[in-house]
């Protein structure tokens, strides 16, 4: 079920909106953004509040890839947080964007 949301996701995720560059440059951009979320989550920031915290630092990634942070939130946070300290779900989502 994981990876079907994930496949959503990513389906979701990789159009032309999003595609500045290569498409390698995108989907590392997309995995600096679950890298975020997953770091939000292991905080104990609220999901209501990701974005806000989020993008309370200036991020790394282009602005039009804020966009991307609603869309990847919830498949971050239904993920177990026991398992989600041992995953890096940024290479998983890179991966799978690849």
């Amino acid at each position: 079920m994981v990876m079907v949301r994930l496949a959503l996701a990513l389906t979701l995720l990789v159009t032309p909106a999003l595609a500045t560059g290569s498409d390698k440059e995108s989907c590392a951009h997309q995995a600096d953004i679950v890298a975020a979320i997953q770091q939000a989550r292991l905080n104990n920031v609220a999901e209501a509040d990701v974005g806000q915290t989020i993008l309370a630092d200036p991020p790394t990634w282009p602005e039009n890839y804020n966009a991307a942070i609603p869309v990847i939130t919830p498949w971050v946070y239904e993920q177990n947080l026991d398992e989600l300290r041992d995953q890096d779900l940024a290479a998983i989502w890179n991966e799978m964007c690849l």
